[in-house]
Parts: structure tokens; C-alpha cells; sequence
């Protein structure tokens, strides 16, 4: 095989790692300066976008350090028996890669996730002598998520986590079942194991010794997960259900939800389709409303019909539907944990309503001045100068907020 220039293997190692949910963007409009006009791009290879844990979007390099893998995962483009390109960089090519385009103002940090080659121990040595040499050797102080490997050794994990910012391990399906079926080689009690070590180790870390010294940080921007959803047949609530428990088990910042894509060349017998990205964001609405709105998961799953959540509409609006009773809500006297259920309504929102109210009579027009979204808002709560009226039992209300029908292809 001809040897590959660096160019050729960030073009697939990039493209390889976008299979990897953990630092995804979205939301944002392609935009490159290919046709000579502007400068900058927010799409070239290997960049993608991810949140500081002070909530700044930061630019990283992500890419794979290899995409050969010992492994054969079903639900895998890069598992030992697809016919994908292959290339792997040196730990001194990504060091390279990472500090020129630093240097070139393109990134503010590296995500590294890798395919497994020679053993997990091998693979997470040169990831981890990766890390070691832009800290040390480079002085490196940008932001480095690490996706570390479950069965590597624990002093290897350790020692990534006093380096790197973030780490994850992939839980990689929603439960052991799937895993054993469409991942046999790997084990779902040693991913377990590695999550729960890296939140004791984290913990550990926050202690002072008796002499007021405190141990060296250990992943100070947490840990957390991906879930590929699709692959094996769970349903919503299994899969919420699973992430409430990696929530609560291993504190983590994240769980992320990756659709899975059928493989052209696949011979695995997988029981789904690739499922509408639709369902990723109904998931990932589910899980906000789950963490932050203090809704619990029989709310949320309790109206999911066979589990499922209703792709059509909002999590919120599906449960506000068939709790019409509680509505219209007063946002003059309504508690904060009811406001927080009127569609919408943010935190943010809901925060400024209450501190607003102290000091006088809020109207209609207040509430949108203070950031709630009317359009959405307006059959759920009730203010001075404004009542929904009928509009609230409307027999049409889901109908507003569902997308309209559309014609679907005869070809």
C-alpha cells in the first residue's frame, strides 16, 4: 500500500471521527471562503465545535489517531471487517497537526478518539504520549478532550486524566444485551468499572491533605458518554432510563445521542434502520427537560406512545398536552417548578419572571420582554390583560406546533 501523505490521512481520519457524537456541533449554517470571498471556514477537515464548561464555543481538532481496529462492533464503519479507507498518524504528526493550527488561530483544542490497533493498552500509550508531548514538550494549554479506552490499563487512564480537560468512554448501546450481541469483544462491566474509577478519581482529586496540599487535577472538565440509538431496538424510555442512571452513577456532564447509519458493505444482520436525526433531538429535549426542568422520566416516557417519543413535537408539549388540567398557569402566583413546564419558557425566562413579579403585577407584554416565547407560551399561561380562553382545550392546539403534512415521493 502507497504510503500516505499527511493531507490524505487527516482527510480520513477526520472524516472517520465524525461518527463521534461526543463534541458535535449543530445548529450553525455552512459557510467557507472556497469561492474567494471572506476568510475562514466552519466546516474544513477536522473541525468541529464544542462548549467550554463556561459556556464559550470553542473550536477543536477532532480526529481519530487511527481508524484500524482490532474490534469487529457491528454497528461500526471502522470495525476490523469493513472495507473503509485505513491510515494512522504518529504521535508526532498529531502533535504537529494540533499546534499548527493552533498557531494558525483555526482551533482552540484537540478531541482524539482512536481505533483500537495491537492491544487497548498499546493504543491508549500513544494516545496518551500524544497529550504528554503538547503539554510538556509544546506547552500546550488548550482545551483536550481525550476518548479514553475501558480496558486500558487504570494507570494509563490516570495519567490521561491529569492531562486532558475532558474524558469520555463509550457505554457505546443502551443496554448489556445489545452490547453483547453487536459488540462481543466488549464488556459492559469494564466499561462500567473505567467510568466509576474516573468519578472516584475526580473526586478524589477536590481533597486537600492534611497539610492543605491538593492533589494534581484530574479531568477537571468531567467525563462523558455516547450512545449509539438505532442499532439495536430500544426504544425511547430505555434509553432515557439508561442515561438517568449514567447520570446519576458517574456524574456525568454529558451523554450523547449518535443515530446509527447503516453500512453499505455491512454483513451484520442489524434490526433497524438509520433512524431520523428527528429522534436525536427529541432525545436530547428529553434529556434537558430530564437534568434541568425537574421533570422525572415517568413524565417524560409515561406520554411516549410504545416508549417512543412523539418526533412531531416538543417533549414538553407532548406532556403539557395530556396534562391540560394544569394550565393556564398564572405567571403572577405560579410556582417556579410549574413555570418551568409552559412551553416556551427557559430557565432563564423563568428566573426573571419570578424576580420581576416581586416588584409589580406582570402583563402580557412584560413576559415577552423578559424573554418567554409568546407564540409557543401563550395557550399555557394567563397575565394580566390576557387569558387563552378556550384556546387551551383547543382540539387544534397540537396542530399549531406539529410540522404540516407533507407529499411524499412516488420515486
Amino acid at each position: 500500500m502507497a504510503k500516505r501523505t499527511l493531507q490524505e490521512k487527516l482527510a480520513i481520519l477526520s472524516d472517520a471521527a465524525k461518527y463521534d457524537a461526543s463534541c458535535a456541533s449543530s445548529g450553525s449554517v455552512r459557510r467557507n471562503s472556497l469561492d474567494g470571498k471572506g476568510l475562514g471556514s466552519n466546516e474544513g477537515s477536522g473541525i468541529c465545535h464544542a462548549y467550554a464548561p463556561d459556556g464559550r464555543c470553542i473550536s477543536l481538532l477532532k480526529i481519530l489517531m487511527t481508524n484500524f481496529c482490532i474490534y469487529d462492533c457491528s454497528y461500526c464503519v471502522n470495525r476490523a471487517s469493513s472495507n473503509v479507507p485505513r491510515a494512522r498518524f504518529s504521535v508526532e504528526e498529531v502533535v504537529r497537526l494540533t499546534i499548527e493550527f493552533y498557531r494558525r488561530n483555526y482551533i482552540e483544542g484537540l478531541f482524539l478518539s482512536s481505533g483500537i490497533i495491537q492491544s487497548p493498552d498499546a493504543t491508549m500509550l500513544d494516545m496518551v504520549r500524544i497529550v504528554r508531548a503538547l503539554r510538556y514538550e509544546q506547552n500546550f494549554r488548550g482545551y483536550i478532550h481525550l476518548k479514553t479506552i475501558p480496558d486500558a490499563a487504570p494507570e494509563l487512564i490516570e495519567e490521561a486524566g491529569r492531562l486532558a480537560d475532558r474524558l469520555s468512554i463509550n457505554v457505546e448501546l443502551p443496554t448489556d444485551k445489545a452490547v453483547k450481541a453487536y459488540a462481543p469483544e466488549k464488556k459492559p462491566e469494564q466499561i462500567r468499572k473505567a467510568m466509576a474509577d474516573i468519578r472516584t478519581r475526580k473526586e478524589g482529586a477536590k481533597d486537600t491533605s492534611y497539610k492543605g496540599k491538593r492533589p494534581p487535577r484530574f479531568a477537571p472538565a468531567g467525563q462523558s458518554t455516547q450512545m449509539i440509538i438505532g442499532a439495536d431496538g430500544s426504544n425511547d424510555a430505555t434509553v432515557l432510563g439508561q442515561s438517568t442512571r449514567l447520570y446519576s452513577s458517574y456524574k456525568l456532564k454529558r451523554v450523547y445521542y449518535s443515530a446509527f447509519s447503516p453500512i453499505p458493505d455491512s454483513t451484520a444482520k442489524l434490526p433497524l434502520i438509520r433512524p431520523p436525526l428527528q429522534r436525536e433531538h427529541r432525545l436530547y429535549q428529553a434529556d434537558w427537560l430530564l437534568r434541568f426542568y425537574g421533570f422525572d422520566l415517568a413524565e417524560i416516557t409515561g406520554v411516549a406512545k410504545d416508549g417512543n417519543l412523539d418526533l412531531e413535537i416538543d417533549p414538553k408539549l407532548a406532556w403539557a398536552l395530556q396534562h391540560r388540567g394544569l394550565f393556564p398557569l398564572d405567571v403572577n402566583h405560579a410556582s417556579r417548578e410549574l413555570l418551568l413546564r409552559v412551553l416556551g419558557f427557559g430557565l432563564k425566562t423563568v428566573s426573571r419572571i419570578i424576580k420581576a413579579r416581586r416588584h409589580r403585577t406582570l402583563r402580557y407584554e412584560d413576559v415577552q420582554r423578559l424573554g418567554a416565547s409568546l407564540k409557543k407560551a401563550r395557550a399555557f399561561i394567563q397575565a394580566e390583560g390576557w387569558t387563552p380562553g378556550a384556546l387551551t382545550d383547543s382540539a387544534g392546539l397540537r396542530a399549531q406546533f406539529a410540522p404540516p403534512p407533507e407529499q411524499l415521493s412516488l420515486f
